[in-house]
C-alpha cells in the first residue's frame, strides 16, 4: 500500500508540475483582439460564442467604414492601393486600423465612426517596394498608464502614436518616429526598402521586419535584417542579422564571401512571440534573387528559416531551416503558430509553421526540437551555369503536405483521359518533375508557385481540439531564367520570359493544367499529426469545366483567404485579393464552416471582395466580425 501511495503521489506532483511548466493556450481575450491574430501567438482564435450554427445564417451587415484612403486617391490615381489586407485591433471600445497609404485610424467599435486619423504622408516618399501600397495592420501596447499603437510604414519609419489622440509619442525616437532605413547598408526609404505588416511587441521590446524588392537588378541589395527598439525611448537595443556577418553564426553558409554583398532574406510578414518565455519567431524569407543562387553558392542561413530569438537580447536560441539554397521564392510566409499540443502523451509547447510548399513544420518551441522527425532526401540538381543547389531538401514526415505538390503526370488534370492527354503534352513542353525541381532556361513549372501553399494570411488553432486550419492555394507558375543586359545587371541569371510574376502554365482548352483543389482548406489534428479533413474552397472554375465535361463537378476551389475561428465556427473569406486563386472565383462571401467536418454552414454576401483576414469582438452584448474589403472600407457584421 505504502509504494502505491508513493506512486500515485508522484504522478500528482509530476501532474502538478506539467501545470505550472506549461501555461494556457493562447487566444484573444474573451471581447477583444488586442493583436492583429487575436493574441501574440498567431493562433486567430476567440472563445466567443454569440455567432454560432443556429444563428449564423442571420448576419448583417451592422456598419461599413470608409478608408481616409479614398479620398486621397480619388485625387491622385497613382496613389492606388495594391490591395486592403488589414486587420483591426479592439482594445475597449476603439478599433485600431492601418490603412493601405499607411495612415492610422481609431474607430468607434460599436458604431464605425471615425475617432481620430494619422497621416504620416508616407507615401510622400513614393510608391513602396514590392507590392505598392499594401499594409496589414499596427501593434498596441500598454503598461496599464500610457497605450501606444505603433506603425511600420510604407517608407520605413517606425512611429509611436498615442493610442487616445493619435498624436506622435514625441519622446519615441525622433519626434515620435525611428528611420529604419538608417542601420541597413543600401536600404532607401520606400524605393528598396518598406515596411508592410505590423511590428510584434514583447518584454517592452518591439521588432519590425521589411519588405525589400523581390525584383533586384543586382547582386547587391539591403539586407532583411530584424530590428528592435525599447518600446518606451524608441532607443536601438539590437539588430538580427538574417544574413550573418563576420565571425557570426551561419556565415560560413554562405561561400565566396557573398554574405558581404547578398541582401533580402527579410520577414515581410507577420511574426509571432511567447510573453511568457520571452521569445519572437521569425519567418524569414529568401536571398536576392529569388530565382538564381549562382552569386550565393552554400546553404545560405537565415533564409527560409524559422528563427527563435531572445526578444530582451536579440541572441538565437534556435533556428531550423526549411529550404536549403533557394530558388523557389519559397518565403516563408506567415506569422508561426504559438500552441500547446499532446503528441504520445506528452504535453508540449509548440510551433506549427506553415509554408508555401504546402509542408507544416511542428517544432517545440522551446529548445527547436521536431516534434515530429524531418527527413533530407535528395533532390533534383540544377543544369543551370555557376548554380550549385544543396544535395537535399528538408520533409517533414508528420504533417502530411496540405496542398499539391510537384509538377508531374499524377497531378495533372484528369477530368477525362482527353484532357489528361492534353494536359501531358503540354507538360513536357516545359522542364517539370517533383517539389525542388529547379529553374532552367526553358522554363520550369512550379506547383505549388511562389503565391501557392499558405500564404500572409497563416493558419489558426483551436485550443480546445489542437486543430490547426489551413487555407491554401496551388498556384503552378513558370520559371524561365535568362542573362540580362551586362550594362544593366550584374547578375549571371534572373527571371525572365514572358508573362508576369506569377504567370501560370496555360492548360488544356483554356482549363488548369492541373487537378484541382485550386484553393482549399485543410484540418490538421497537430496532437497526432493527421488529416483531419480536407475541403475545396469555392467555385473556381467549376462552371467552365463543368460545360467542358459535360457534367457538374462541383467545386474545385479559387483563392485563399484568412481564417478566423471562434468557439463556435470557422470563418474564411472568398478571394483574399485574388492572389493565386483566379480573383478567388464567385461571389464576394464570408464563409462560415463547421469546424469538426468542413461543412458550409452559411454563406454571408459582403459588399466587396474580402481582402483583409476577419477578427471578432463583443460590444454592447454583441458579437461582431469585422473583415477589410477590396473597395478600402472595413465591413461589420453582426446579429439583428
Amino acid at each position: 500500500m505504502r509504494h502505491t501511495r508513493t506512486r500515485l503521489f508522484a504522478a500528482l506532483f509530476t501532474l502538478t508540475l506539467l501545470a505550472v511548466s506549461l501555461p494556457a493556450q493562447q487566444s484573444a481575450r474573451k471581447s477583444e483582439w488586442r493583436f492583429y491574430a487575436g493574441d501574440n501567438g498567431s493562433t486567430k482564435y476567440s472563445p466567443l460564442t454569440a455567432i454560432n450554427s443556429d444563428n449564423v445564417k442571420n448576419l448583417k451587415v451592422a456598419w461599413t467604414w470608409d478608408s481616409p484612403d479614398i479620398k486621397i486617391q480619388e485625387q491622385n490615381r497613382t496613389l492606388r492601393g495594391f490591395a486592403h489586407e488589414a486587420t483591426p485591433l479592439m482594445i475597449g471600445d476603439k478599433l485600431y486600423v492601418s490603412t493601405s497609404l499607411s495612415q492610422v485610424a481609431s474607430i468607434n467599435a460599436q458604431t464605425g465612426e471615425t475617432l481620430w486619423v494619422y497621416d504620416p504622408k508616407s507615401y510622400a516618399t513614393g510608391r513602396p517596394t514590392n507590392l505598392g501600397f499594401l499594409h496589414r495592420g499596427v501593434a498596441y501596447w500598454t503598461d496599464g498608464r500610457e497605450e501606444r499603437i505603433f506603425i511600420g510604414t510604407g517608407d520605413a519609419y517606425l512611429i509611436a502614436l498615442d493610442a487616445r489622440t493619435g498624436k506622435p509619442i514625441e519622446t519615441f525616437g525622433e519626434g515620435g518616429r525611428v528611420n529604419l532605413t538608417k542601420a541597413i547598408p543600401l536600404a532607401r526609404n520606400a524605393s528598396n526598402y518598406a515596411v508592410s505588416s505590423p511590428p510584434v511587441i514583447c518584454r517592452n521590446v518591439v521588432m519590425v521586419g521589411s519588405s525589400i524588392s523581390d525584383g533586384p537588378t543586382n547582386k547587391e541589395a539591403p539586407r532583411g535584417d530584424i530590428q528592435a527598439f525599447d518600446v518606451r525611448t524608441g532607443k536601438p537595443l539590437w539588430i538580427f542579422h538574417t544574413i550573418p556577418q563576420a565571425g557570426e553564426f551561419g556565415v560560413e553558409t554562405w561561400e565566396q564571401d557573398s554574405w558581404k554583398y547578398t541582401g533580402n532574406t527579410n520577414v515581410w510578414t507577420l511574426m509571432s512571440a511567447d510573453d511568457e518565455l520571452g521569445y519572437v519567431y521569425l519567418p524569414i524569407g529568401t536571398p536576392t534573387n529569388d530565382w538564381y543562387g549562382g552569386h550565393r553558392l552554400g546553404n545560405n542561413l537565415f533564409a527560409e528559416s524559422l528563427v527563435c530569438l531572445d526578444a530582451r537580447t536579440g541572441k538565437r536560441v534556435w533556428h531550423f531551416q526549411t529550404v536549403h539554397h533557394g530558388v523557389w521564392d519559397y518565403d516563408l510566409p506567415a506569422a508561426p503558430v504559438l500552441c500547446n499540443i499532446t503528441v504520445g502523451g506528452r504535453r508540449i509547447r509548440a510551433v506549427a509553421q506553415i509554408t508555401k510548399t504546402g509542408f507544416c513544420f511542428v517544432f517545440d518551441r522551446v529548445t527547436g526540437k521536431p516534434v515530429w522527425p524531418i527527413e533530407e532526401r535528395k533532390v533534383a540538381q540544377s543544369s543551370v551555369a555557376g548554380e550549385r543547389l544543396s544535395p537535399t531538401q528538408p520533409f517533414p514526415t508528420k504533417p502530411a503536405p496540405f496542398e499539391l505538390q510537384g509538377a508531374i503526370e499524377d497531378n495533372l488534370i484528369d477530368f477525362t483521359p482527353e484532357l489528361r492527354e492534353e494536359a501531358k503534352k503540354i507538360l513536357h513542353q516545359y522542364d517539370h518533375g517533383p517539389l525542388f525541381t529547379p529553374p532552367t532556361e526553358k522554363g520550369t513549372i512550379n506547383l505549388p508557385g511562389w503565391g501557392g501553399g499558405g500564404n500572409w494570411w497563416g493558419a489558426a488553432f483551436d485550443p480546445d481540439t489542437s486543430i490547426l486550419y489551413i487555407p491554401s492555394t496551388n498556384s503552378p507558375i513558370v520559371v524561365k531564367l535568362v542573362k540580362p543586359d551586362p550594362a544593366r545587371s550584374n547578375f549571371n541569371y534572373v527571371r525572365g520570359g514572358s508573362g508576369g510574376l506569377g504567370a501560370a502554365p496555360q492548360g488544356p482548352r483554356g482549363l488548369p493544367l492541373f487537378k484541382p483543389p485550386y484553393g482549399r482548406i485543410t484540418a490538421i489534428n497537430l496532437n497526432t499529426g493527421q488529416h483531419v479533413w480536407q475541403i475545396p474552397h469555392g467555385d473556381g472554375p467549376r462552371e467552365q469545366i463543368s460545360q467542358i465535361v459535360g457534367k457538374d463537378v462541383g467545386p474545385v476551389g479559387a483563392g485563399g483567404g484568412g481564417p478566423l475561428l471562434t468557439k463556435t465556427l470557422l470563418f474564411v473569406g472568398q478571394g483574399a485579393s485574388g492572389r493565386g486563386g483566379g480573383g478567388g472565383g464567385g461571389a464576394n462571401l464570408l464563409r462560415a464552416f463547421d469546424k469538426a467536418t468542413g461543412k458550409v454552414v452559411a454563406e454571408i454576401t459582403l459588399p466587396a471582395r474580402p481582402h483583409g483576414t476577419p477578427m471578432t469582438y463583443m460590444l454592447g452584448g454583441k458579437q461582431y466580425i469585422i473583415v477589410a474589403t477590396s473597395d478600402s472600407r472595413l465591413v461589420a457584421l453582426s446579429l439583428p
